[in-house]
């Protein structure tokens, strides 16, 4: 076997929270991310929303769930929800 063909497949991975569950079997997701600032070194915090596909509309805003990339599903979807990993909190 070549060294391509046992090389694994490297899927990524993210989590954030649902802000968006509006739409038909997709959610918005926000992602958080820290980094330092390149000129003055301070931490600062990062965003960015990714639409991700939910099959069966079963979360809602507040859900902490974990997406991996997939093949694009429409113009703005390339990710799937894999796992919810904390419930939202009722308020």
């Amino acid at each position: 076997m070549t060294e391509a063909q046992t090389r694994a497949k490297v899927v990524r991975s993210l989590v954030g929270k649902v802000v968006s569950d509006a739409r038909n079997k997709t959610v918005t997701v926000l992602v958080e991310r820290r980094v330092k600032h390149e000129l003055y070194g301070k931490i600062v915090a990062r965003s960015a929303k990714y639409h991700a596909h939910d099959e069966n509309n079963e979360f809602k805003i507040g859900d902490l769930v974990e997406i991996v990339e997939s093949r694009p599903l429409s113009k703005t979807k390339n990710w799937v929800v894999a796992r919810l990993v904390e419930k939202a909190r009722a308020a």
